[in-house]
């Protein structure tokens, strides 16, 4: 049986898409990882993806003068793996700890999701990334926390969500603990997330 393929964009240590790979490995995970796509050189994503035999390439931010123009090169990128006549196209992408604005290149709507360590659209937007979000957590005194896969549109974690947990937030934890056990629901929210996602599409 063929499965679906999938693009995961990463911009950091690449904790979400080993998750993923395992969760494949393990038949417990339906799809599999065309492409892995970095917005720069020499973070560690890249050197799990090589380690676990994922094909990889960097797309680099600083190359291109516009979000569009940055945009259309990695949709581009994408959509050349599709050439291989040998294997189906990918046809989702998953943002994984991805921090650059994407633009939805026509043809994509509803078919690139990002998970976000907040439940949105509290804590969202530009800046709302990693360690960030959980001291603005703990800041704000809120009682529950947790993370959100939606679907991602041309404007920083606004898009329709698929998949929230949610968890309370322990007293005294610091931003790190905190990030940990928020990390610990991404781990189970984005692999359903996905085969949510694929429950409601049909097969190209």
């Amino acid at each position: 049986m063929t499965h679906p393929r999938i693009a995961v964009l990463v911009s950091g240590g690449g904790r979400s898409l080993e998750n993923l790979q395992e969760l494949i490995q393990a038949g417990k995970l339906e799809v599999e990882i065309g492409l892995v796509i970095s917005d720069r050189p020499a973070v560690f994503a890249l050197e799990r993806a090589e380690r676990l035999g994922i094909p990889n390439l960097v797309v680099p931010r600083c190359d291109y003068d516009s979000h569009e123009a940055y945009s259309n090169a990695v949709f581009g990128a994408i959509e050349e793996v599709g050439l291989d006549q040998t294997k189906p196209p990918i046809t989702l992408v998953v943002l994984a700890g991805f921090l650059r604005l994407l633009l939805i290149a026509p043809g994509w709507s509803g078919r690139v999701i990002n998970i976000h360590p907040a439940l949105l659209p509290a804590f969202g937007g530009k800046g709302y990334f990693g360690d960030h979000v959980h001291r603005a957590v703990l800041e704000r005194g809120v009682q529950v926390t947790g993370c959100t896969v939606h679907y991602v549109d041309d404007i920083y974690d606004n898009g329709k969500v698929l998949l929230q947990r949610w968890i309370p937030v322990p007293k005294g934890i610091d931003s790190h603990g905190l990030g940990d056990l928020v990390f610990a629901e991404e781990t189970l929210a984005l692999p359903e997330a996905i085969r949510l996602h694929f429950s409601k599409v049909q097969p190209i």
